[in-house]
């Protein structure tokens, strides 16, 4: 087993249609808005940024993310990742019912000094501490849905895409 590869996997049912989803999600640079462990997001260019995490644990990561996939059809959003982390993250969207499953993978190999030394030892708590960002990304998301759809309303517009406020 090589101690620095992780897997990620976890879904999140959302009270918002998935294209309304997907145009948040799509626009990486306001993660930091909603999403408390995303302290930054810097783009560089039309399909490649930086950005800096940090969760329960005092340290950040940086990476930078590069578009992979962008298939608003098929509610799926890839892209690849180097720096701390080197590997892949994928959102997927789908219907169900009213609202959206979003299913999130993670597949990456820590490159982050400290944290490779740490690797045995720390895994659990890098496990834990990962979940814990998930958890604040999920709650942050649906409060961002909640007030997209509020901001829809109040413009008289009807259904909520996530669309430019």
């Amino acid at each position: 087993m090589d101690w620095c590869r992780y897997r990620f996997r976890c879904v999140w049912r959302l009270a918002a249609p998935p294209d309304a989803v997907y145009a948040v999600l799509e626009r990486a640079e306001e993660y930091p808005r909603w999403w408390p462990q995303v302290r930054e997001v810097v783009p560089l260019d039309e399909t490649t940024g930086t950005a800096r995490f940090r969760s329960l644990l005092p340290y950040d990561l940086v990476v930078t993310a590069r578009a992979l996939r962008r298939d608003p059809a098929s509610g799926v959003l890839e892209i690849g990742l180097g720096g701390d982390l080197e590997g892949w993250a994928r959102w997927t969207l789908t219907p169900e019912g009213p609202g959206t499953r979003a299913l999130y993978e993670q597949e990456v190999e820590v490159h982050a000094r400290l944290l490779r030394l740490l690797a045995v030892p720390g895994r659990p708590v890098f496990r834990a501490n990962h979940a814990l960002m998930m958890r604040g990304g999920r709650r942050g998301l649906a409060a961002e849905m909640k007030e997209v759809a509020r901001r829809a309303s109040t413009r008289g517009g009807g259904r909520a895409t996530g669309g430019p406020v």
